[in-house]
């Protein structure tokens, strides 16, 4: 017999996300590891009201091309592997047609839409200095015309997920686009020494890499679907109902996508229209470890996703836990030192930024807090998603969202960026905490088997004491690494060994 035919369904899942994961996750620390220091160019650079404004328009990009994927970055997830598992190939190609083109043409009117109303957002986010708005109104529009192009990468890299094929985003996403933005927004910062530094000129070198990956990523997902390619009729019933079913599923999740950017960056443009451009760059800075924690788990996920969504399709619920159990067991043994570490270190941390940035040590504290709760709860919000809860996990993000913006605009006028971490803070908990309750009720899946608890009590032991004692580091890492090798059993580490 073949390994294949011997080795457990929920082993063989965790052995393809471990291969896919670890890849995943790696090239998404090296993406969050250039985006720190991106973050450090840009604030050295520009100072802080320039950064700020560049922080704000970033967050702007995000968020509007966020809402022009229209939740396809899960549906054409979802329905590519649930037909798979349930044996309707034949419709891999009606499943594509029906994604892509709305994705093209929303992102290009959106693109318009950013480029019309950059004046407002400038006047909403910088005050009342003329060359300020001036500055951060062609920034604006200089982003907006590489929206198409990010909408585009992130679907056509999705396609390539769907079809379980991890390499185009880790290739092509986290490292390709992050090195070409660490290398184009390094020359800006270079020029920068010998003439006044210009935002527009920064936001042009942090956009520009999405061209040649999008091209990349079109190539990428033609490859992906012409290997997976079944000749068949398909009847015209069969794709008006898949088409409906798509939307069905994906409109909820398109909504709930825009929230979930919403949570992520609103904070950023509503510390700068209530507090000010410079505490909106203090609170950039201060939360760019975030981003990086961001990264790993969705890393960790993306390649979840495409197993977890066969699992739950065909009822395999043992083995949708055991995958949920293991992931998350992978994700607080890769976070947990991380947020601990960054508490331990956030005044040094924050000083490499600049003396002005040091004021950001209580908003690192904050979201480290919320942070070891987050990936607690592993990727569930994921997981809601693929047992096919999407109007649920729509209200969930909403609520948060809710959340959030009630508590920033309390907040931030007293506190600054202090109030948009606590703002933050109590969305992560809200939309970690909720769908976790529901996940659980609805099917009866958590994340905390041996290895999460096991690696939770490692990470608190190991890198507790290093935040009273910071000093205590050079014990506590080869202690953790030890540690982890004793649990390698419970973690199912095995899993990332290679297989002759």
């Amino acid at each position: 017999m073949t390994a294949a035919t011997t080795t457990p369904a929920p082993e063989r899942a965790a052995r393809g996300a471990a291969r896919g994961g670890l890849a995943n996750m790696a090239g998404s620390i090296l993406a969050g590891g250039a985006g720190v220091v991106v973050t450090w160019i840009v604030a050295r650079a520009l100072g802080p009201e320039q950064a700020g404004a560049f922080f704000a328009a970033t967050a702007a990009f995000v968020l509007v091309g966020g809402l022009s994927k229209l939740g396809t970055n899960t549906g054409l997830v979802y329905w590519p592997a649930r037909l798979r598992a349930t044996g309707q190939d034949r419709l891999l190609g009606t499943c594509l047609r029906t994604g892509l083109p709305p994705v093209v043409v929303f992102s290009l009117l959106l693109a318009v839409a950013m480029w019309l109303t950059a004046p407002w957002i400038a006047h909403l986010t910088a005050g009342d200095s003329p060359r300020l708005i001036t500055d951060h109104t062609t920034g604006l529009r200089v982003l907006a015309v590489f929206v198409p192009l990010q909408a585009l990468t992130d679907v056509l890299l999705t396609v390539t997920r769907g079809y379980r094929s991890m390499r185009p985003t880790v290739l092509l996403d986290r490292i390709l686009r992050s090195v070409l933005q660490l290398l184009a927004v390094g020359a800006a910062g270079v020029a920068a020494l010998w003439a006044t530094a210009s935002l527009p000129v920064f936001a042009f070198a942090w956009a520009a890499p999405y061209l040649p990956v999008a091209i990349l990523a079109g190539f990428a997902a033609r490859r992906a679907y012409r290997r997976g390619l079944v000749s068949a009729e398909v009847g015209r019933g069969e794709r008006r109902r898949l088409r409906r079913d798509f939307w069905v599923f994906t409109a909820p999740r398109a909504v709930a996508a825009v929230a979930q950017l919403a949570l992520q960056r609103v904070d950023v443009l509503l510390v700068a229209a209530l507090g000010g451009l410079a505490p909106a760059a203090v609170y950039a800075v201060a939360g760019r470890f975030v981003v990086l924690i961001q990264f790993a788990n969705q890393g960790l996920s993306q390649s979840v996703q495409p197993r977890l969504a066969e699992a739950l399709s065909t009822g395999d619920h043992a083995a949708a836990k055991r995958l949920y159990q293991i992931a998350t067991g992978w994700l607080v043994l890769v976070t947990w030192p991380i947020c601990l570490l960054v508490i331990a270190f956030a005044p040094r941390y924050l000083r490499l930024f600049g003396e002005g940035y040091a004021a950001g040590v209580p908003v690192v504290l904050v979201l480290a807090a919320a942070m070891l709760v987050a990936t607690g709860c592993g990727m569930v919000d994921m997981v809601l998603a693929m047992a096919g809860r999407t109007s649920a996990n729509l209200g969930n993000v909403l609520i948060a969202l809710a959340v959030t913006v009630g508590l920033d605009v309390l907040l931030i006028p007293r506190w600054g960026a202090l109030g948009a971490a606590v703002g933050l803070a109590g969305a992560m908990v809200v939309n970690n905490l909720l769908p976790l309750a529901q996940v659980y009720r609805g099917t009866r899946l958590h994340p905390f088997g041996t290895g999460t608890l096991g690696a939770a009590a490692l990470a608190i032991g190991c890198f507790g004491l290093v935040v009273l004692v910071p000093a205590a580091v050079v014990a506590a890492v080869p202690a953790y690494a030890a540690g982890a090798w004793l649990l390698r059993g419970p973690l199912k580490l095995g899993a990332f060994r290679r297989k002759s």
